[in-house]
């Protein structure tokens, strides 16, 4: 079957073929119906010494949906043909838990069909397309893991999110659904009309640009070192800075400010499938829509080069079951 593998940096992501998977205890086949391209994938690409992955060489590709074609032993729970999308574990920083995640632990979904084991699969609801399920397991279920469980936010919150790509937009829906008054921040405008019409008030190139508003809590989804340091200096005593991007490993921020006036930093990676299965929900009732772009599965390179530049406005996905 068809394809892309990265080893190493120098050789980047390759096309290989590679033998149909073959599922043991506890695992399942699915042909592979969405792959969402996602921002780690550069991060892995760009970086040796990254260490998201578990092994090398891997098919990389985490954001996965589609159907059950095979079932391995005493599998029960599911029959083949089934909707599925494969969840990523709750708590990827606490253990082994993370390496059984699809195209981090284990070979993932830039290929015509996928490994997956039976603990991290979620149905798909009848009213939520592939595209949508793919991209819901990291991006979306990301970013209301960002805005929920550590942002805390709700009706009584006023939120800016910092970095308008796939999650910030995410971010903005989400944020707007918990009834909170929502403030878009990122460098280039021309994604501040997306942001209105996803639920932001306003937008504008830095966060400390809104006069006289008071932040109870700041999404940083761009992570570019001076944007959570920016995001200390704007939100209220008391405000809570969430931290999702990383771009930079390493940022300079005024511990005065942050300890005086008693802000919580905090780190927010991943979502546990109950998110995903409450994003799912979302998008099944109407009330989430991910902004989605569909490019060849030949494209998958192109396209990853794209999300790294900053070229892509919500997610892409692709379809490597087509690639036939």
């Amino acid at each position: 079957m068809k394809s892309f593998e990265f080893a190493d940096v120098q050789s980047g992501l390759q096309p290989r073929s590679r033998p149909h998977p073959r599922p043991e205890q506890g695992q399942v086949v699915i042909e592979v119906k969405a792959a969402g391209l996602c921002h780690s994938d550069c991060l892995i690409l760009g970086d040796d010494q990254y260490r998201l992955v578990a092994k090398r060489p891997i098919v990389l590709g985490h954001e996965v949906a589609g159907t059950i074609v095979e079932l391995g032993p005493d599998v029960s729970d599911y029959t083949i043909g089934e909707r599925v999308v494969a969840g990523i574990p709750a708590h990827p920083v606490s253990g082994q838990g993370f390496f059984k995640a699809i195209g981090i632990g284990y070979d993932g979904g830039y290929a015509e069909q996928a490994m997956v084991w039976v603990d991290n699969l979620v149905r798909i609801p009848s009213e939520v397309s592939f595209p949508q399920a793919a991209v819901a397991t990291d991006s979306l279920a990301t970013a209301y893991h960002a805005v929920v469980t550590e942002g805390r936010i709700g009706a009584d919150s006023t939120v800016a999110v910092v970095g308008l790509g796939g999650l910030g937009t995410a971010a903005i829906q989400i944020a707007a659904i918990q009834g909170a008054r929502v403030y878009g921040v990122d460098i280039d405008e021309s994604k501040f009309s997306l942001a209105r019409q996803l639920g932001a008030v306003e937008c504008a190139n830095g966060v400390d640009q809104f006069v006289g508003v008071a932040f109870d809590v700041v999404l940083d989804f761009a992570g570019v070192g001076i944007t959570t340091a920016a995001a200390v200096n704007a939100v209220k005593p008391c405000g809570r800075v969430v931290a999702i991007g990383m771009t930079v490993k390493e940022m300079k921020l005024n511990t005065h400010i942050l300890i005086s006036r008693n802000i919580t930093l905090q780190g927010s990676i991943g979502a546990s499938l109950d998110e995903l299965r409450e994003v799912l929900r979302l998008i099944a009732c109407g009330r989430l829509s991910p902004i989605l772009e569909e490019i060849p599965f030949c494209d998958v390179p192109k396209g990853l080069e794209r999300l790294d530049k900053g070229n892509v406005t919500g997610r892409l996905f692709t379809n490597p079951s087509l690639s036939r």
